[in-house]
């Protein structure tokens, strides 16, 4: 469909009510997918769970599909998983990384991946370099190149973090991985529905996302993709009788594909709104998506910086639809508390979440608004009025 922000707007109830500026951290679900969810479970509520995924079957299916077509790759290599970080930890856990084998990273990567990073260290004896930033705020290639011995197993990143705009250089950090076939772990969470993402175009190895943020689908769904090539290089760290099958008294085999990573218990109404939210998005075009909140958020980023007392902070060549910012008399929760008083939704990201960026940009709390393509003119403009009334 052609987009038409009047109608993506009536199928959004919530625009109604709120100024959903909080799309970073879960979405409005388009009334397709809500409607999709409520149908499965009403089904299972007349013929009970399973039946009710036996004839729901073609709908879970296309997730799959959806998903496949969504990142360019091939429906064997995704598989469906409760969260992002759940398909995470099945890729990263599922590498054996060993004593002495070095994981490199970005400054500004995720708490909970750098958290595993340390309980593999502490655990098993890995290391972890984080490689520098350039000039503009991004993971340095040319730093990360020079990084690069017989030790490195793994190139770890979020590709666009937390608590910024930066969108980092995904493509370029693939082709050094490829160069020297050391694996590339890329966590999509905020970018798969932000920005376009292709995996062949991006060359990694694995990638997990989630469900609820820039996808507009229900909470409790993600994905993880694993590059055909590189499945069986990968231990899932645990298997059950939908991941493998008992093929003898003291033998199993895994499956061929991305669903041995997955387990045998499935929200089936939420993976079917899943695939609707996907579809959604499909039919709307990432492109076109992309472009309209990337340009809603460079519009808000101008505006801030224009207001006394507010500082932008926001980094890196390209940017996406987040932006974040601080006020010199306003702490960020106070910030975030009359916004709300206004039914403007936003949320703060500090320290905590990004430690090795946080610090080295000597930065505390600060505000996040995260725009959608859904966002409107007016809500921008009130955004900014409300801020400028501090």
């Amino acid at each position: 469909m052609s987009f038409n922000l009047e109608t993506i707007r009536r199928d959004t109830p919530g625009t109604q009510s709120v100024i959903h500026l909080n799309n970073a951290g879960s979405a409005l679900m388009p009334s397709a997918v809500h409607s999709a969810v409520l149908e499965h479970l009403d089904l299972e509520l007349k013929i009970g769970g399973y039946e009710a995924h036996a004839r729901a079957m073609p709908a879970f299916e296309r997730t799959y599909d959806a998903i496949a077509e969504l990142i360019n790759s091939d429906r064997s290599e995704i598989a469906l998983v409760e969260n992002a970080t759940a398909g995470w930890m099945m890729a990263f856990h599922g590498l054996n990384l060993k004593k002495g084998d070095v994981i490199l990273t970005a400054e500004a990567e995720y708490a909970s991946n750098v958290i595993t990073y340390l309980q593999a260290a502490k655990n098993k004896g890995v290391k972890i370099e984080v490689v520098p930033s350039d000039a503009s705020g991004q993971l340095d290639v040319n730093a990360l190149e020079q990084c690069i011995s017989d030790k490195v197993k793994l190139i770890s990143i979020s590709h666009i973090p937390t608590n910024g705009g930066l969108i980092n250089p995904s493509a370029e950090i693939g082709k050094v991985a490829r160069k020297h076939g050391i694996p590339y772990l890329l966590d999509a969470c905020q970018s798969v529905g932000q920005i376009p993402v292709d995996v062949e175009e991006i060359g990694c190895d694995m990638l997990s996302a989630t469900g609820r943020k820039y996808l507009r689908g229900p909470r409790g769904t993600g994905f993880l993709y694993v590059r055909k090539s590189f499945m069986d290089q990968l231990e899932p760290p645990f298997l059950d009788l939908h991941s493998a099958t008992w093929t003898g008294k003291d033998s199993y085999e895994m499956r061929a594909d991305a669903r041995r990573f997955e387990n045998w218990e499935f929200n089936i109404a939420n993976v079917i709104g899943l695939g609707a939210a996907v579809d959604y998005l499909l039919n709307i075009g990432i492109e076109t998506a992309s472009n309209r909140l990337r340009k809603l958020a460079a519009s808000a980023r101008e505006r801030l910086s224009a207001l006394p007392d507010v500082t932008v902070h926001d980094i890196g060549l390209e940017k996406g639809g987040m932006v974040t910012f601080s006020h010199a008399t306003y702490d960020a929760l106070a910030i975030k508390k009359h916004l709300a008083n206004s039914s403007i939704n936003v949320s703060t990201s500090s320290i905590v979440s990004t430690r090795y960026d946080m610090e080295r940009r000597n930065l505390g709390t600060i505000v996040r608004a995260s725009f959608h393509y859904y966002n409107s003119e007016e809500e921008l403009d009130k955004f900014i009025s409300e801020v400028a009334a501090l």
